[in-house]
């Protein structure tokens, strides 16, 4: 029976560790400048730090329609779509429900993926393990969390609006594994330009604060969003997709809150409570499960 390549949970537990910091940079960000606009530089500044990977490692630009049509689709569905979608929503939601929401993007992925993606077929070990990490992220969380669903008007519909980012990541997912093949920088510099692209008009609608005097703290979070959430984190996002797959990738939502335990445990001396360690353990144990199993499945086609 075959281990997945230690190097795929290297790259998915660096994309937790600058993903899960991403949630609370947003919040900062979003204090002060509209979604719209943060996107936009978010996408900006993430092209412009991969232009420089682009010339040194001489990567040639796609001149297939074909490839960049399917960047355009990327743009839009993982990109500009749930970047707006989960700003515009943690401006009345907190973090901790929008981590509930955003854990959605797992079991939806999974089941796109038995539909779409050879080899990725569901099976009741899977669908346990998946369920499993679920409950352990409720349990992380707070059971006390999931009241705050139910909001009315505003705040309910930010919660649909994460909702609905986490559904654009699970689409995003299968279409990156399914779309034409390309290097993960070549690629990742096309869809972050063209993201850049299709927001700056919108960014520019809604005005862009050239003459006012700018935060400092928001700015430097809105820089670190586009070099390290957008630009590094995009290579890393197609790199796993293309390699490990959009399940396996999709584990990242609910590894993220762990990780946003262990930082506040480590970097503020926070002690986590029962439940949230008790939720580790589950969700650490519900990946275990999905795991295994996708480790049985591989065993078993390779011998058929």
């Amino acid at each position: 029976m075959k281990s997945r390549p230690v190097q795929h949970w290297l790259l998915l537990f660096a994309l937790v560790s600058i993903w899960g910091s991403s949630f609370a940079l947003t919040k900062i960000a979003v204090a002060v400048f509209d979604p719209e606009v943060l996107v936009a530089w978010r996408l900006m500044i993430g092209s412009c730090i991969l232009v420089a990977p682009v010339l040194m490692l001489r990567r040639a630009l796609p001149r297939s329609r074909r490839l960049w049509s399917s960047y355009l689709i990327m743009a839009a569905v993982g990109g500009c779509l749930p970047f707006w979608l989960i700003s515009w929503g943690q401006r009345s939601i907190d973090s901790g429900l929008a981590g509930i929401l955003m854990a959605t993007m797992p079991p939806a992925t999974m089941i796109l993926a038995h539909f779409f993606v050879v080899g990725e077929r569901l099976n009741s070990a899977k669908v346990i393990g998946f369920l499993i990490a679920f409950i352990g992220i409720v349990i992380l969380m707070g059971p006390d969390v999931l009241l705050e669903v139910s909001g009315v008007g505003t705040e309910l519909i930010a919660q649909l609006a994460v909702a609905g980012g986490a559904m654009c990541y699970a689409v995003a997912a299968i279409l990156a594994r399914v779309g034409p093949k390309s290097d993960s920088i070549s690629r990742s510099f096309g869809v972050t330009l063209i993201g850049a692209a299709i927001m700056m008009p919108l960014a520019q609608i809604r005005g862009i604060p050239w003459d006012v005097e700018i935060d400092m703290v928001a700015a430097c979070a809105l820089a670190m969003l586009g070099v390290l959430s957008t630009g590094l984190a995009t290579v890393i996002y197609f790199r796993l997709i293309s390699e490990a797959g959009p399940t396996f990738l999709s584990l990242i939502n609910y590894l993220i809150p762990i990780w946003a335990v262990a930082l506040g445990a480590i970097a503020f001396g926070e002690n986590p409570s029962w439940h949230a360690l008790v939720g580790l353990v589950i969700v650490l144990c519900g990946i275990a499960i999905s795991e295994s199993s996708s480790k049985v499945s591989a065993y078993r086609t390779s011998h058929e």
